[in-house]
């Protein structure tokens, strides 16, 4: 007798599929309580019941971790983080990077950085950033994402026509806000961007 399409060969009576949705809908109870009875949830007819499961997990997972504040959790793991008046210049930079390669670890990855000093990007990590509460940070899954610029206060959209945009995407910024005050555009005075660690999907 031949198996079901999609049917293990060892699992003739599809045990493993009816674990599943036993294991897919505690997981939706779970989220549900969580969520406070308030969580939307719909499925494609043609989900695959494995992949439902995992990303199921993950969003419990996420919900469960909440947001946390990254610096408090660098600081609770034995993450030394002086702060920048107490390092010279080149201490700094060791500590920079260093610092950068730990939030890479824990899967929080930078952009547009290439306009700041080491010094005012530490600074700026140390006092600002990293002091913001996220969700999701450090858990082994997905990326969490820190651009520099990515308030979108006006300081932030000029210095990224300054110095982060191409010409088409300047050229429909002024065509789309023709009051906007377009700075010229300058190559960035640091070149740090392109040797970061980047995030892997």
């Amino acid at each position: 007798m031949s198996q079901p399409l999609g049917q293990p060969d060892g699992d003739p009576l599809n045990l493993e599929g009816v674990d599943r949705e036993i294991r897919i809908e505690k997981l939706r109870r779970e989220i549900d309580e969580i969520a406070g009875g308030e969580m939307m949830s719909g499925q494609a007819a043609d989900c695959d019941p494995k992949v439902e499961e995992t990303f199921l997990e993950h969003v419990l997972a996420l919900e469960t971790h909440g947001f946390v504040c990254p610096f408090e959790t660098l600081v609770k793991n034995g993450y030394d983080l002086p702060s920048p008046e107490k390092l010279d210049d080149s201490s700094l930079t060791a500590k920079l990077w260093e610092l950068i390669n730990a939030l890479a670890r824990h899967r929080l990855f930078l952009y547009s950085t290439d306009h700041l000093s080491d010094r005012e990007l530490y600074t700026w990590l140390w006092s600002d950033a990293l002091r913001e509460e996220l969700m999701g940070f450090g858990l082994p899954f997905g990326n969490c994402h820190l651009d520099v610029l990515g308030g979108c206060s006006e300081e932030d959209i000029v210095l990224s026509m300054r110095y982060y945009t191409n010409d088409e995407e300047r050229a429909r910024w002024a065509r789309d806000f023709p009051d906007f005050p377009m700075p010229p555009r300058e190559k960035p005075p640091f070149d740090r961007d392109r040797t970061l660690p980047k995030a892997g999907y």
